[in-house]
């Protein structure tokens, strides 16, 4: 099995309100994409809670290899959510680890 956890910043925005709303935006087309991809085992993408903390989401989803990963990130369902990070891009981690 395959773990990838990505963290998400967004640049500023001219009111925390239209932050807010890209960042629910796009948690909820993650979210959207598990009957879309079989090879989705699970999906978890929260906003980010502490002010304290410099990134604004958290993405988490498990694939039984990386093969599936592979065919994950190229997706046009994907793709599509990943779009809308894209155009407010200010930085993304990630990790992807078997288990």
């Amino acid at each position: 099995m395959v773990k990838h956890i990505v963290l998400f910043k967004v640049k500023e925005f001219p009111t925390p309100e239209e932050k807010r709303a890209l960042l629910e935006r796009f948690r909820d087309a993650l979210m959207a994409l598990p009957p879309k991809i079989p090879y989705l085992i699970s999906i978890e993408a929260q906003i980010n809670e502490n002010p304290e903390e410099s990134f604004d989401l958290a993405l988490t989803t498990v694939f039984n290899n990386f093969e599936d990963l592979a065919s994950y990130a190229v997706h046009p369902d994907h793709v599509a959510a990943a779009s809308i990070f894209k155009s407010a891009a200010a930085g993304r981690a990630c990790v992807d680890y078997t288990f």
